[in-house]
């Protein structure tokens, strides 16, 4: 999902993730790394916080959470074995050791896909899926398996600023989704997913064609993981018209919606979605009424056409 800035407070505390703090790891960052932070533009303050280089067609990506020096190495390495594949997938430049850290934040340098944000198509999403998901991973990556339980539930326990009311509910209806989840039979293949494969990571070029970002999450996994999202985003939320999504099924080849256990699956990663909502509140009014909205559509069933895209 794409997180958004808005209402992030800017209170001067470097221990905080806020736009001046991060502004400050940028400097340092990009000193390092031989590049001008001079005119960097903000983009996105969210799970990470993402900077574009008015110097160089570069983008920098300082992670929120200070354990991901791990999954950020994996990252790099991941995008220098797609563009060795000749993937269409977002770069790293060449010559910038990474990651690197500043003041315990991690830091990650990516080429720029073009100076302004543009979206491919559903089609070309699922395009990329389909040949995402026949490439066979080398051992050096050290891909991890996805653990849906463990990612969720340490999602919940993190989750702070929230009605114990609101906690509850959520931890008993993980632990009712988990068991429902448990007893799934993927029918396609298990292997390399995305992890996190949705409109919003896949860019249009400047050049024209489409490539895949944000490469942090991959993992190994039943691929209907990658799936999912465009799916529900059509069948939940109506942010894909029935068009775009026929035109995803009959690109990748399968329709996930007719899978008996769609509406599990659904269930599970709206889960994480909600939580992430509820990570957010506390930074401006906007999250916070959206994560009531979602909370109240989890209690009763209705209202997830109403739903904001982020």
């Amino acid at each position: 999902m794409i997180s958004g800035s808005d209402g992030v407070p800017e209170d001067g505390d470097e221990t905080a993730f806020t736009a001046e703090a991060t502004s400050s790891i940028l400097r340092d960052a990009c000193h390092a790394a031989g590049l001008d932070p001079t005119g960097a533009e903000l983009l996105r303050l969210g799970s990470n916080a993402v900077y574009r280089l008015s110097s160089d067609p570069i983008i920098v990506r300082i992670a929120q959470d200070r354990t991901a020096l791990p999954e950020m190495k994996r990252a790099v390495s991941v995008a220098r074995w797609l563009e060795a594949s000749d993937f269409p997938a977002n770069r790293v430049p060449r010559g910038v050791t990474q990651p690197t850290t500043v003041g315990e934040r991690i830091v990650t340098f990516w080429e720029s896909v073009q100076e302004q944000v543009e979206y491919a198509t559903l089609g070309e999403l699922a395009d990329l899926l389909k040949r995402l998901h026949w490439l066979e991973e080398p051992e050096h990556l050290g891909l991890p398996y996805f653990d849906p339980h463990a990612k969720l539930a340490a999602s919940l326990t993190a989750l702070d600023g929230i009605a114990d009311r609101d906690r509850e509910f959520l931890e008993e209806r993980a632990t009712e989704v988990g068991k429902a989840y448990d007893r799934l039979d993927f029918v396609l293949p298990f292997g390399l997913i995305h992890g996190d494969a949705n409109i919003g990571n896949v860019l249009r070029h400047r050049d024209g064609h489409a490539v895949l970002i944000d490469l942090d999450g991959f993992a190994l996994a039943p691929r209907e993981w990658d799936l999912i999202l465009t799916a529900m985003y059509y069948d939940r939320y109506g942010w894909h018209s029935q068009e775009e999504y026929r035109t995803f099924v009959h690109r990748y080849g399968f329709d996930l919606m007719n899978w008996p256990g769609y509406d599990t699956l659904a269930d599970f990663r709206e889960l994480m979605m909600v939580a992430w909502v509820g990570h957010q509140a506390a930074t401006s009014e906007r999250f916070a009424a959206e994560f009531e909205k979602r909370m109240r559509s989890l209690r009763t069933g209705e209202g997830r056409d109403t739903w904001g895209a982020f």
